[in-house]
């Protein structure tokens, strides 16, 4: 069997706080494969968005193995660690994280400035982007002239315009309406079925996690049990 996309080993990480050093994971072990849709979840400081920026490169670990495509990011410089996320890991935040300065446009086309695309290539990737979220007439608006639904789909778009590996989202649905949220979560779950994108999610919310493929509980820094298929 292939190697699995994300490989976890007795992952680790602790937080100064003050003179106590406050443990937040503790020896995690965890396989995402290619394609998955994996939905974390726990109580607050169970240790969810710390795992999340951990598979993400955001931040690093005390201990344990992490490796992502089969690169050991724990052993990458923090230039070389802002490189490989640039290419290979998309975030969707609560918050959307939107330049308010910026069209929808501009933001989600700032990922492409990073690579080699031509001005025309970026544009007919932007506007294909965003037309497959639904927004194709809401290009040249600001963030403030969206909804929160239409801003957090700029951000799916953002997220997904340089093709990464990995895409992870930290509670995607925390700041939206009912209805917004599931158009949201329909999104998400179109990008992993229909073009096969890998996404973690960290989510409160039993509802969002069931647009997951598998769940994962969280509590206290360690899992609770296996990951656990989700039915639909």
């Amino acid at each position: 069997m292939n190697a699995p996309l994300v490989e976890i080993r007795d992952l680790r990480k602790s937080y100064r706080r003050g003179g106590q050093i406050v443990p937040v994971l503790t020896g995690i072990s965890l396989d995402i494969r290619e394609g998955d849709f994996t939905a974390l979840m726990g109580p607050s400081g169970s240790g969810k968005t710390t795992l999340l920026n951990l598979v993400a490169g955001i931040d690093k670990p005390d201990g344990g193995v992490l490796r992502v495509g089969g690169v050991d990011i724990t052993a990458l410089a923090e230039a070389e660690l802002a490189e490989w996320r640039a290419a290979n890991v998309g975030f969707i935040f609560q918050f959307y994280n939107l330049m308010p300065v910026l069209t929808a446009y501009e933001n989600v086309e700032l990922p492409l400035l990073l690579t080699a695309l031509s001005r025309a290539e970026r544009r007919e990737r932007v506007a294909l982007t965003l037309s497959m979220l639904g927004l194709a007439d809401r290009m040249d608006h600001y963030p403030n002239e969206l909804s929160g639904g239409q801003q957090q789909r700029v951000a799916i778009a953002r997220a997904v315009i340089a093709d990464p590996t990995l895409i992870v989202a930290d509670e995607p649905t925390g700041d939206l309406d009912r209805n917004s949220a599931a158009d949201v979560l329909s999104m998400m779950q179109r990008l992993n079925r229909e073009l096969g994108k890998t996404l973690i999610m960290v989510t409160h919310d039993a509802n969002a996690a069931r647009a997951a493929k598998a769940l994962v509980h969280l509590e206290k820094g360690e899992l609770i049990g296996a990951p656990e298929p989700v039915a639909h």
